[in-house]
């Protein structure tokens, strides 16, 4: 039996290693030499998810062909501006489970980027996963999505444990932009939690937020009720109202006037935020919580300003 590769070593790709690592051997792939060193020795991914030890057959490498072996498929679970490096030193007969919640670095979806680059068999990962808890078998359910429902259902079975609950989905667009789409809006309500407006705002927020996606998907020619799955309300709750959300806390840092990083983490929803806004803008439609995210990450409104020009709005009818 082929090990599982799991590319990328942050706290993502580590919990799903080691949830993996339940079904049968798994090698987790570290960019640099000496941090792979140190989870081989460790057994712990002390700087990405604390307290989780690596299983004793989960293998750790920094060389990228040892971690693919003769595998016939991978997760890709590096940060999402790294992923077009990544993908174009993969052999294009590898399968492709693409686990960042971001864009290309041009707007486009990673999944497209990914056929452009010839890979034909490609899904992606998404769902209300916060690593700290599947690292530690808590349940938790997911989505893999593809248009070769044969893939997605190999990748299914290779996840499935009794604390990860995996589902398939062949709209492979609504899952993947649910992902993208939930971080931004949990950037507003961190917003709204480091303001200090309350409950509900931020249920506002989340409500409406989630209209706004529904948007989306469907400009994007997703199907419409992928949004009020796992991958869209699922996520979306999860990330607005968590303790471990990265995106949700950086935006609470913002309005307190803080830096929003996240010791070294990448948040995705602070850089998506500006991609989705261009999108919107270049193709004349109304993502008024992603504008306002977006200019309060660039800087040009303050967060007071962002809200303001959401209550501001014309009074109009709330539709379903």
């Amino acid at each position: 039996m082929s090990a599982l590769p799991v590319l990328g070593a942050g706290g993502w790709g580590t919990a799903l290693a080691v949830n993996a690592a339940r079904n049968g051997p798994v090698t987790l792939w570290a960019r640099r030499a000496d941090f792979a060193g140190r989870l081989r020795q460790e057994r712990v991914n002390a700087e990405y998810l604390p307290g989780v030890t690596l299983p004793a057959h989960l293998e750790v490498t920094a060389h990228l062909g040892e971690a693919l072996g003769d595998a016939a498929f991978a997760l890709v679970v590096v940060p999402s501006v790294g992923v077009p490096d990544l993908l174009a030193v993969l052999p294009r007969s590898l399968g492709v489970v693409l686990c960042a919640k971001g864009l290309a670095p041009d707007g486009s979806q990673l999944t497209h980027l990914a056929r452009e680059l010839g890979f034909t068999r490609v899904a992606v990962l998404s769902g209300p996963n916060h690593a700290e808890e599947v690292g530690r078998g808590l349940p938790a359910a997911t989505v893999v999505a593809s248009r070769d429902t044969g893939f997605a259902r190999t990748v299914q079975a290779a996840l499935m444990t009794p604390a990860l609950r995996v589902y398939t989905s062949e709209d492979e667009t609504g899952v993947e932009l649910g992902g993208v789409l939930k971080n931004v809006m949990a950037v507003a309500a961190g917003l709204a939690d480091g303001l200090n407006l309350g409950d509900n705002a931020k249920a506002a927020i989340i409500t409406r937020g989630l209209r706004e996606m529904g948007r989306y998907l469907k400009a994007e020619g997703a199907h419409e009720d992928t949004v009020y799955g796992l991958s869209g309300l699922g996520d979306l709750v999860a990330t607005a109202t968590s303790r471990h959300s990265r995106n949700r806390a950086a935006g609470e840092a913002m309005a307190r006037g803080e830096h929003p990083g996240q010791g070294g983490k990448v948040v995705e929803g602070l850089r998506t935020a500006g991609l989705l806004d261009a999108w919107a803008t270049a193709h004349g439609h109304d993502l008024p919580i992603v504008r306002a995210v977006a200019k309060v990450t660039q800087g040009e409104w303050t967060p007071q300003e962002g809200l303001a020009q959401l209550m501001e709005r014309e009074a109009k009818a709330e539709r379903h």
